[in-house]
């Protein structure tokens, strides 16, 4: 067995516990990610790369082992002066900071003159419900490795 990590492309629909639908595979084509890379929640990755191709199963995740418990301390009310806008509203996303690697932060509340806005994962505190099926499972390229995610079918990633 060779020590370079596996891409794994499943398809799935995501439930709460409730059954009410949160996401789904888009258009029909699974969802690719790199072994050991973190592009997925942890409570996943530890079941799909247990599973072989064509394997189906239903994953149950807890919070902490998919976006982690909820962290009030990641809830602010800022004035709205502070935004980039003053014309925001409920839903409306920022990031906290210049880069990209900042986390976005939702607008969870507006009144005249203050903002709340919550940095925590939208489905933070969630135990969530993944109906999976491995589609193909292949050694990662050397691209995929030196880049630290899988390139799923047809992508003409470039960095």
């Amino acid at each position: 067995m060779s020590n370079k990590a596996r891409v794994i492309e499943f398809h799935y629909v995501l439930h709460d516990t409730k059954g009410s639908l949160i996401d789904q595979s888009d258009d029909g084509e699974p969802l690719a990610f790199l072994e050991g890379a973190g592009q997925i929640i942890p409570g996943l990755e530890s079941v799909l790369l247990t599973m072989a191709k064509g394997d189906k199963r239903e994953v149950h995740v807890k919070a902490e082992d998919a976006y982690g418990d909820r962290d009030e301390s990641l809830v602010a009310n800022v004035p709205v002066t502070q935004l980039p806008t003053q014309e925001v509203k409920v839903g409306d996303m920022f990031r906290s900071g210049p880069n990209q690697e900042d986390p976005i932060m939702v607008v969870t509340s507006v009144t005249a003159t203050h903002v709340t806005l919550d940095a925590n994962h939208p489905l933070a505190g969630q135990d969530l419900v993944f109906k999976v099926e491995i589609h193909e499972i292949r050694p990662a390229t050397d691209d995929e490795m030196a880049h630290g995610h899988a390139h799923g079918p047809g992508d003409d990633h470039h960095h």
